[in-house]
């Protein structure tokens, strides 16, 4: 599940439903979902995801790892 960057992660989040709500400390982004409520932060910044850190969006946002594969 690694090998994932701000960009691709972010694409998986619109296809989801997700929108950037706004602007957090530094280079994070707090992104809503207006159909289920839910609110994940996904750091801007270059480079890969840590699979942890991926995780956690995923949790946030209520989405399964299979789920965001698909999308």
């Amino acid at each position: 599940m690694s090998g994932f960057g701000y960009r691709e992660i972010a694409a998986k989040l619109r296809r989801l439903g997700f929108v950037i709500d706004h602007q957090a400390a530094g280079s994070h982004e707090i992104w809503h979902n207006p159909v289920t409520g839910r609110l994940t932060t996904l750091a801007n910044h270059p480079g890969d995801l840590h699979e942890g850190t991926l995780r956690a969006i995923l949790k946030q946002a209520g989405v399964s790892i299979d789920e965001s594969l698909r999308a």
